[in-house]
C-alpha cells in the first residue's frame, strides 16, 4: 500500500512554524458573481481546515494574515463586514479550539480593531490560553513596517531612560522588542491566490524562510495543498549562509 502525502512528509524534517498570507478571498467571490464578504466567509471555512491539517501534520505554530495595517484602506462597508465576520467567527470557533488543543495568540496593532472584536478576541485568547497542541497565531491590524517603527520606538525610550546601552543592541534584542517576541521565526511562508510578493508581512522572522506560492484562492486552499506546500520545504537545503559541504558533514555528524 503507498504511503498517503500526509505519512511521507511526516516521516522527513517538519516546517516547526508555518505562517500563511491567505490571499484570493475577494477574487474567488468576484468571479463566482458573489459578493466579496462571502469570499471571506468561505476563507474563514478555509482557516478551519488548515488548522485541523496542521495539526495533523504535527506542525507547532500556524501564523496567519487575517488583516494588514493597509486593509484598513478598504471600503468602509468591507471592513465593517470583516469585523463582523471576525466576531461571529471566533465566538463559533473557541468551542473547537479549545476542543482541538489550539492556542490562539495575536499579533499587531490590535487597538485599533472594535470594541466589538477585541472583547471577542480576548475572551478566546483566555479560554485557549492552555491549548497544546498548535499555537494559532492572528495577525490582526499588522504589517512589519508598524512592528518595527513600534520596536524602535520601546527601544529608544529605554534606552533613553538608561535600561539599554549602545552595547546591548544586538538581532536578538530587537526581536524582542517584536510583537512576536517568545515566537520561533516561520521555517515556511505560504501565500495563496497568485501573487509573489510579502506584502509587508514579518520581514524580519522570514529572513530565512523558505518561500511557496501557489495560485490557488485561499477559500480552495485545502489540507492537500499545504501538504504539498511542506512536501517542498523538505525537498529544499536550508544552509543559512553555510555552503552545501558544511551542511552535508554537520548532518552526517548527526
Amino acid at each position: 500500500m503507498s504511503m498517503s502525502l500526509l505519512e511521507k512528509i511526516k516521516s522527513k524534517r517538519l516546517p516547526s512554524h508555518i505562517a500563511i498570507i491567505m490571499d484570493g478571498n475577494g477574487r474567488w467571490a468576484t468571479e463566482r458573481g458573489l459578493d466579496r464578504t462571502e469570499g471571506h466567509q468561505e476563507g474563514v471555512v478555509a482557516v478551519r481546515r488548515i488548522v485541523e491539517a496542521a495539526i495533523h501534520a504535527n506542525v507547532n505554530y500556524l501564523t496567519i494574515y487575517a488583516f494588514s495595517t493597509e486593509n484598513w484602506n478598504r471600503p468602509n462597508d468591507e471592513v465593517d463586514a470583516l469585523m463582523e465576520l471576525m466576531v461571529h467567527a471566533i465566538v463559533k470557533e473557541t468551542p473547537d479550539l479549545i476542543k482541538q488543543g489550539v492556542r490562539l495568540l495575536t499579533i499587531g496593532d490590535c487597538e485599533r480593531l472594535p470594541e466589538k472584536t477585541r472583547n471577542a478576541l480576548d475572551d478566546c485568547l483566555e479560554q485557549t490560553k492552555d491549548g497544546q497542541n498548535i499555537t494559532l497565531v492572528l495577525a490582526l491590524s499588522y504589517s512589519s513596517k508598524w512592528e518595527i517603527t513600534h520596536a524602535l520606538k520601546n527601544i529608544i525610550d529605554d534606552a533613553q531612560s538608561k535600561k539599554l546601552s549602545n552595547s546591548d543592541l544586538n538581532d536578538k534584542l530587537i526581536s524582542n522588542y517584536l510583537s512576536t517576541a517568545g515566537i520561533p521565526d516561520p521555517d515556511l511562508l505560504i501565500r495563496s491566490g497568485g501573487e509573489r510578493r510579502l506584502s509587508n508581512f514579518l520581514l524580519w522572522q522570514l529572513a530565512y524562510a523558505e518561500l511557496y506560492f501557489t495560485d490557488t484562492y485561499w477559500p480552495d486552499f485545502n489540507d492537500e495543498h499545504l501538504y504539498r506546500a511542506i512536501s517542498d520545504f523538505q525537498s529544499r537545503e536550508r544552509r543559512f549562509g553555510k555552503t552545501s559541504d558544511q551542511i552535508k558533514k554537520e548532518q552526517g555528524d548527526n
